[in-house]
């Protein structure tokens, strides 16, 4: 398998680790900024751990709110210049599901409702042109044939040149 850098975009309380523990953790490191210590440092930490996991040949999933294009366009210059395929999962979960599974979780996995409500203020959608090798739309159903999840493709990415765009 090609090396690819999966970055899920949603709320919290989306689906994001869900599906990523479902369809992407056999086959990637997942990285996310909710498994690091509290620390002022935790973007500078992802970067160095994306750049080590794409240097050592391994596909890496970033499981985070990854709400913005700029907050997107450095993953994807990086894996570009890794020579790695970038993909994106757009989570499309309204606000007010996100907080009624949120209501259900419990311990740390429990997000203020604000937290949702912010992220839902900064969330940008993905567009084609942000350099991806391909888009998704991810949605959440009560059982698609086994799976709780559906996956569309979003339009038709530019194909990459690889490096830096």
């Amino acid at each position: 398998m090609a090396r690819e850098l999966a970055i899920l975009i949603g709320l919290p309380a989306s689906g994001k680790s869900t599906f990523c523990r479902e369809r992407l953790a056999a086959t990637h490191e997942v990285i996310s900024k909710d498994a690091m210590p509290r620390s002022a440092s935790k973007e500078a930490r992802q970067r160095e751990q994306v750049s080590a996991a794409l240097r050592a040949g391994r596909s890496v999933a970033i499981d985070n709110v990854n709400a913005t294009r700029e907050t997107r366009a450095w993953l994807i210059r990086e894996a570009h210049a890794a020579g790695a395929r970038v993909v994106g999962y757009f989570f499309e979960t309204a606000t007010k599901d996100c907080l009624e599974r949120n209501r259900g979780r419990e311990g740390a996995a429990r997000v203020p409702a604000v937290a949702i409500h912010a992220a839902a203020k900064r969330l940008e959608r993905p567009q084609v042109d942000e350099g991806w090798d391909a888009l998704f739309r991810v949605r959440l159903c009560a059982d698609n044939e086994g799976s709780r999840f559906t996956v569309e493709p979003i339009g038709h990415p530019v194909p990459s040149t690889g490096g830096t765009q």
